[in-house]
C-alpha cells in the first residue's frame, strides 16, 4: 500500500512539473504569437495542473491507516477523487463548447499573426502525450482509476491541441478559420462524452459492486477445490479501489468440532488469496450442513450461474 501511493505522488510530482512548463510555454508564446487558441490551450492545461494536485492530495488520503470510523481504510478516496476529476474534465469540455458555439453564432473570423504558435502547438502535443501514456502505464502498473481518469484527461488535452493545430493550419495554409471553431466544438463534445463514462465507471464502485462480475464465477470454481466445503451461498463480492472485499456464508459437516470448521474456513481463506488475488479482505459464515435459508434475498449462489 504504501509502494502503491509512493508511486502515485510520483506520478503527480511529474504532472504538476510537466504541466507547468507547458502551461507557461503556452500561454506566454501564444501572447507573443497572438494566438488566443494557443493561449486557451495554456490556460487548460493550468487546469490539469489543479487534477494533479487533487490526485497527490488524495494519495495522503489513502495513506491513512483504517480507523474507528473508516475500519475498511481510506482506499475508496481514489474513487472520490475520479470522481471530481470526472467533473473537472466536463466543465473544461462545456467551457469549451460554449465558447466555440458562441463564436460560431456570432461569426467572429480567427487569425494567426504568426507561425511560432504551430511549434509551440506541436511542442505541446508531444509533450502532453508522453504525460498522458506515462500516466496510463502507472495507473494500470497500480489500479489506480485516479491516475488513468488523469491520462484520459491529458489524452483529451492532447485532442485539443491537435484542434488548435488544425485550426493553425486551415488558417494559414488553406484560410479557413471556420474549422477551427468547427473542430473545437466536436472536441469539446467528446471530451463531455469522457468525462461522462469516467463519472458513471465509478458508480459501480461506490454503490459496493464489481465491473466483473465474473469473479463470483471464480470464487465458486475456487470453493469446490476444497471437498469439506459444501453449498457456498450468500455470497457478496465489492470494490474497494482495486481489490475484492468477499463475505460468504459455507455448509460443513453438522459433527464437525468447531476447531476444525474454522480451519476449513482458514484454508478457503488462503486458497482465495492465492487463487484470486487482489483481496482486501474475506468474511466466512459455517453452517450445519442443510441449513441454508432459501428466502434470503441478498448475495449470491452457484445456482444463479447455472
Amino acid at each position: 500500500m504504501q509502494s502503491k501511493n509512493k508511486t502515485i505522488k510520483k506520478a503527480s510530482w511529474i504532472s504538476i512539473i510537466g504541466n507547468a512548463i507547458l502551461s507557461v510555454l503556452k500561454i506566454v508564446f501564444g501572447l507573443i504569437s497572438g494566438s488566443l487558441a494557443v493561449v486557451a490551450d495554456g490556460i487548460d492545461s493550468a487546469s490539469d495542473i489543479v487534477t494533479s494536485v487533487i490526485t497527490l492530495i488524495t494519495a495522503r488520503i489513502m495513506n491513512r491507516p483504517p480507523d474507528m470510523r473508516h475500519p475498511y481504510g481510506y482506499e475508496k478516496a481514489d474513487t472520490i477523487a475520479t470522481k471530481v476529476l470526472s467533473f473537472i474534465i466536463f466543465f473544461a469540455g462545456a467551457q469549451l463548447a460554449i465558447s466555440t458555439f458562441v463564436k460560431l453564432i456570432e461569426n467572429k473570423v480567427s487569425t494567426m499573426p504568426s507561425e511560432i504558435a504551430i511549434y509551440v502547438t506541436v511542442i505541446s502535443i508531444a509533450g502532453k502525450l508522453g504525460l498522458a501514456l506515462y500516466q496510463f502505464k502507472v495507473g494500470k502498473k497500480v489500479n489506480s482509476s485516479m491516475l488513468i481518469a488523469n491520462a484520459k484527461n491529458m489524452q483529451n488535452d492532447v485532442i485539443i491541441s491537435l484542434s488548435v493545430l488544425a485550426g493553425l493550419i486551415f488558417t494559414f495554409v488553406f484560410e479557413l478559420p471556420i474549422l477551427d471553431t468547427i473542430i473545437a466544438l466536436g472536441v469539446s463534445g467528446w471530451i463531455m462524452y469522457v468525462a461522462f463514462k469516467i463519472f458513471m465507471q465509478t458508480n459501480v464502485e461506490l454503490m459496493d459492486g464489481v465491473e466483473d462480475t465474473n469473479v463470483y464465477k471464480e470464487v465458486f470454481s475456487i470453493v469446490e477445490k476444497i471437498e469439506e466445503i459444501h453449498n457456498p451461498h450468500h455470497v457478496r463480492i465489492r470494490q474497494i479501489n482495486n481489490t475484492y472485499l468477499i463475505a460468504m456464508d459455507i455448509e460443513v459437516d453438522a459433527e464437525m468440532s468447531v476447531k476444525d470448521a474454522h480451519d476449513v474456513a482458514h484454508k478457503l481463506d488462503a486458497q482465495i488469496r492465492k487463487d484470486l488475488g487482489n483481496v482486501y479482505d474475506i468474511l466466512i459464515h459455517v453452517e450445519p450442513l442443510g441449513t441454508e435459508n432459501r428466502d434470503e434475498c441478498f448475495g449470491v449462489s452457484s445456482e444463479d450461474f447455472k
